[in-house]
């Protein structure tokens, strides 16, 4: 939350500033049609539930609504490269082709029948992604040495720890998901030009919109029959350099 108020603090500067000009740096970077950079930054990925309307588990509880899984987000790290195409003065066509690495922990609650350890009751998801978006990149007006903008598009996801082929399933603690997912991005940032190179801190949300959940080989599942559908979500904090 810092982060996003110091942005905006930011972008208020940038999009009102004193009167005073000052040198500009890089001042025909933008004149660019092809440009190249790299970027690093931190995730934070989570999971939308859909649950079944009642649980389909062992007869004692059919047709009782279970409590909601607890969730235990853990922060990850993301690397890559960026490829930059200019459209014109306001617009770019941006591909970042990445590599993210997350870990989500699923906590079941112990009204769970058929969970009896301390091993049964959590779940560690790992999950190292392939990130590949294609994104338009939208920019105000240039303000000396800063310009604000928004982004937002399209991408898919490779799972390269989905453990979509094993077969093994939660029984023996082996959580599976499908291995590529689409998704829709849209974020903001700043582009700050120093005398060398552009700077640009950015924050985006990442929103799957397929079912990633691979149901477990037993029907009543006390891991899986409970869920419906299974989306990932996630906040991505990125530092590029061009």
């Amino acid at each position: 939350m810092s982060l996003l108020f110091l942005l905006g603090i930011i972008i208020a500067h940038a999009q009102y500033p004193t009167v005073t000009e000052r040198i500009q740096n890089l001042q025909d970077f933008d004149e660019k049609f092809l440009h190249y950079g790299y970027f690093f930054g931190l995730n934070d990925f989570g999971y939308k539930f859909e649950y079944e309307k009642t649980y389909s588990g062992p007869s004692a509880l059919n047709g009782r609504t279970l409590p909601d899984i607890e969730l235990v987000k853990n922060i990850g790290f993301n690397v890559g490269l960026i490829g930059d195409m200019r459209i014109n003065k306001y617009l770019n066509l941006r591909f970042e082709p990445g590599l993210y690495y997350t870990q989500r922990n699923l906590m079941y609650p112990e009204a769970t029948p058929g969970l009896t350890t301390d091993q049964d009751y959590i779940r560690e998801v790992k999950s190292t992604y392939i990130h590949l978006p294609l994104l338009v990149k939208f920019s105000s007006l240039r303000v000396n040495n800063f310009r604000p903008y928004i982004v937002g598009g399209i991408s898919t996801s490779f799972n390269l720890s989905s453990n979509k082929k094993s077969l093994d399933d939660n029984s023996s603690n082996v959580f599976r998901v499908i291995n590529q997912v689409y998704n829709y991005e849209i974020g903001f940032g700043i582009d700050f030009y120093l005398p060398y190179f552009k700077f640009s801190p950015s924050i985006r949300g990442v929103f799957s919109v397929d079912n990633e959940l691979i149901q477990d080989n037993n029907p009543v599942s006390p891991w899986t029959s409970n869920i419906n559908k299974l989306f990932s979500q996630g906040l991505i904090i990125n530092f590029t350099f061009e």
